[in-house]
């Protein structure tokens, strides 16, 4: 089979590998899309993230499907057939947070394109059978890849406890903040605000439903959300990883709102004014990517809530892996999807 293998920082090398053999408790999936993430970027730009570094030839993309072609002796859950959505992260199930559903906070997860664990930009995936998720015929595998995507937005939308009539400022219109701003409208938020600072994304924010987007170059978020609404937003959520969006986001809520933060800023720290956060009694969660998520993603794109393929900006094949990253790096760009393409 081909597989795309960073092998340094802003290298592919398109090489054969031996089709992957699934376990007793495993299937294998012919993929069809993989989603490019910002952190398959930074991997691709810098050949590392934060410590770890890659030292090996590594397989990027953790946002996969494609169609299950064969099954261990001992899976039940998943035919040979089915179309499916891959959930790259494989906890230990023993832990504490394994145990008690939140595997997304287990200190031993196998999570796809991290090196150790190759991704999904290969034509075939053998991953445990607990870990992907039957697709119904409403839903294609384009939109299956972007279950991941999509579940981080709703994990964020969950800590932000989100109800009926709230009003959701959203910090970013890459693909993260586009997808929580959807969850969060299917959750019953009636005002959503977008920050951006790219002109053409804010206008894809407004088409999509923004009921208010704010050019964070133009103007401060502070003033204008205040303006728009007195106090603040009752949530806020950071997808940037941005430090000026980071400090912007934690003025935006009103008294006792709530702040998720979901982007990881670079320098790791960023200065927070706590004398602010505590007097007005604000809420701050961090959100790590997701758990129990996917049959919800898979819910919502079946019954139209959720626009994940309008996030799509381009596709191309395997084989022209390195130009859909450069692709990607444009600051335009929402999503790019590799479609693996059999004659290319």
């Amino acid at each position: 089979m081909k597989a795309a293998e960073l092998v340094e920082a802003g290298t592919f090398e398109l090489r054969s590998r031996d089709r992957p053999r699934p376990g007793a408790a495993d299937v294998l999936v012919d993929v069809s899309d993989v989603g490019i993430c910002g952190s398959d970027v930074h991997w691709y730009e810098h050949g590392r993230m934060g410590d770890r570094i890659v030292e090996e030839p590594l397989v990027l993309g953790h946002e996969s499907a494609g169609r299950v072609v064969e099954i261990g002796r001992d899976v039940e859950s998943v035919a040979v057939g089915d179309v499916v959505a891959i959930e790259p992260g494989v906890p230990c199930r023993r832990c504490e947070y394994c145990r008690a559903g939140r595997y997304n906070l287990c200190r031993d997860v196998k999570f796809m394109a991290t090196p150790g664990t190759d991704g999904a930009f290969r034509e075939y995936v053998a991953w445990p059978a607990d870990f992907v998720h039957t697709l119904p015929s409403s839903v294609s595998a384009r939109e299956g890849a972007l279950c991941e995507p999509l579940s981080v937005g709703i994990q964020a939308v969950r800590r932000a406890d989100v109800d009926v009539g709230d009003t959701v400022l959203v910090m970013g219109a890459g693909p993260i903040g586009t997808l929580a701003m959807d969850v969060a409208k299917a959750a019953g938020a009636t005002n959503l605000v977008v920050v951006d600072i790219v002109p053409s994304k804010l206008d894809r924010a407004a088409d999509r439903g923004a009921d208010l987007t704010i050019d964070a170059r133009e103007s401060s978020v502070t003033e204008a959300v205040r303006d728009e609404f007195g106090a603040g937003v009752d949530v806020a959520i950071e997808a940037t990883g941005a430090p000026p969006a980071i400090e912007a986001v934690l003025d935006a809520p009103r008294p006792d709102g709530t702040v998720v933060l979901v982007g990881l800023a670079p320098d790791e720290t960023v200065p927070v004014d706590t004398f602010e956060l505590v007097r007005r009694q604000v809420d701050v969660r961090g959100s790590y990517r997701f758990a129990n998520t996917y049959p919800a993603a898979i819910s919502l794109l079946a019954a139209g809530s959720v626009d994940a393929a309008g996030t799509i900006d381009f596709e191309m094949p395997l084989d022209r892996i390195g130009d859909a990253f450069e692709r990607a790096k444009e600051p335009d760009a929402i999503k790019g999807l590799i479609s693996m393409d059999r004659d290319g």
